[in-house]
């Protein structure tokens, strides 16, 4: 196997060595096995497999403790390391394992009292625990699992708040900026364990912080403006810890207040997802339908890196993923939501059977896609 890797890497002149790649190791809920144990047979594992064309991701293995203990041995962020797209040399490469364990339990509800009432103000995970998504909110979310993951070391823990903005308005005047500051306190009692990294999520911030200039002055302040000096107040005082990270949203940011744009320290505009974004969406929903046998039988798809790298030739082996790739150039436009509906909606409208094969399952996406877009186009031409 080794001169095999060796024969290998002659015939890739350009291969990369030399640089640090993150390795992913999903621990099975049910397995009780030490992580040094783990760490082993992964690094086994990638030593029969030491050269890698970008991200990879094992989820089936020769090794029967692998299979017993693991869910999948993935690759990833090369992206971020490579300006060109060349191979990588594992063996010569620095590598850093994070294995960890779901939390499958689901999040949990915090509740506030106000006047004999129960308001549901945030949702809260035990974190990792679970696969991100493709929205400016999953973005979020994937990003608080991918730093506890990455900080476990450091961290035993993630701990999520999600923040319910439109729960915290209270139907009581002037009794919203006390449900804030109550809010506040529950995360700060997490914040206290040292042992947990916290990230606290406020979707749609615009709801909590709108512009205070957009009010009128008046004898007394208005319950809009109680709520954003509350949130401004509770942000500087937790913002201080080293084991907390405020994660926001929104849509309309001209109507966000200026006083809590300073405060950020990275913004990041979201746009729709790009044609590579899209291919990928659409390459782990046709995955899940293969595991699930409705597409069958299992037929072999490419990255985006692994036609890049044969230079998009057509033939046997890529086709069907250069057909993939088209029909994500033509669904340029469409969000996230959309996109992870369309394989089931072309299930649900062009095909009539419980079993497809790739080839008729692609034709079918694309027809949905089309038919997305001309929706698309009747409404707008009816508003």
């Amino acid at each position: 196997m080794e001169d095999a890797a060796g024969d290998l890497k002659q015939a890739l002149p350009n291969v990369c060595d030399g640089i640090q790649i993150h390795v992913e190791v999903h621990q099975k809920s049910s397995s009780v096995a030490k992580k040094e144990d783990i760490r082993m047979s992964v690094l086994k594992l990638l030593n029969r497999h030491n050269i890698v064309f970008g991200d990879y991701k094992w989820t089936e293995f020769d090794d029967p403790f692998l299979n017993n203990n693991v869910q999948s041995v993935a690759i990833v962020d090369t992206e971020l390391k490579l300006k060109e797209r060349q191979p990588i040399d594992l063996s010569t490469s620095s590598l850093s394992l994070h294995i960890f364990h779901l939390n499958e339990e689901g999040p949990t509800s915090e509740n506030l009292e106000e006047e004999n009432e129960d308001i549901t103000a945030a949702h809260h995970w035990v974190l990792p625990a679970g696969p991100p998504g493709t929205g400016k909110t999953s973005l979020c979310k994937a990003l608080a699992q991918k730093l506890t993951i990455r900080l476990s070391y450091r961290y035993r823990y993630g701990q999520l708040i999600e923040i319910n903005s439109h729960s915290l308005f209270s139907k009581w005047f002037s009794e919203s900026g006390k449900l804030v500051t109550k809010m506040f306190q529950k995360i700060q009692e997490l914040v206290d364990d040292r042992d947990a990294l916290v990230f606290v999520l406020i979707d749609e911030v615009e709801s909590l912080t709108a512009a205070r200039s957009a009010f009128k002055a008046g004898t007394e302040p208005s319950d809009a403006i109680r709520v954003v000096n509350a949130v401004l107040t509770q942000i500087d005082q937790i913002k201080r810890y080293p084991n907390v990270v405020i994660l926001t949203t929104s849509n309309i940011t001209e109507k966000i207040d200026m006083a809590f744009v300073d405060r950020t320290d990275i913004k990041q505009y979201i746009g729709p997802p790009s044609t590579a974004a899209i291919f990928r969406i659409y390459l782990s929903c046709l995955e899940e339908l293969m595991k699930c046998q409705i597409i069958y039988p299992r037929q072999q798809l490419l990255t985006l890196r692994e036609l890049e790298m044969i230079g998009f030739i057509e033939n046997n082996v890529s086709r069907l993923s250069l057909v993939l790739k088209e029909i994500s150039r033509k669904s340029e436009g469409l969000g996230g939501r959309v996109l992870r509906k369309l394989p089931f909606l072309a299930h649900a409208l062009y095909i009539q059977s419980p079993s497809v094969t790739m080839t008729t399952f692609l034709q079918a996406l694309s027809l949905a896609v089309d038919k997305q877009f001309e929706e698309k186009k009747n409404l707008a031409d009816c508003v």
